[in-house]
């Protein structure tokens, strides 16, 4: 299956809900700041993702949003631009959870 790239970004209204949705992510991509990652997900691992989280979110107090930002080695890449500190951004390819 081949991978796409996905900005994550969440809005969770409650603290010890954000902190287990932020702790369950980190299985599924890179933190770029507290509350946004990047993740390279196949399909089954997308799905993975938004079981996960719908788990834990409250769907009528908090959102999760997804961007398909396409493959990891190409505009996935290069459709990010930094002000400030740049975090490193995944070079694509297979991730192991």
């Amino acid at each position: 299956m081949a991978r796409r790239r996905y900005l994550v970004a969440y809005d969770i209204r409650e603290p010890k809900r954000l902190r287990n949705v932020h702790s369950a992510m980190k299985a599924f991509g890179y933190p770029l700041q507290y509350s946004v990652f990047v993740c390279d997900l196949d399909s089954m691992e997308k799905i993975s993702l938004r079981e996960a989280m719908g788990m834990r979110m409250n769907q009528r107090e908090d959102s999760l949003l997804l961007v398909d930002l396409g493959e990891p080695a190409a505009r996935g890449t290069d459709c990010f631009e930094f002000m400030g500190v740049a975090p490193e951004l995944p070079r694509g390819g297979p991730t192991i959870v």
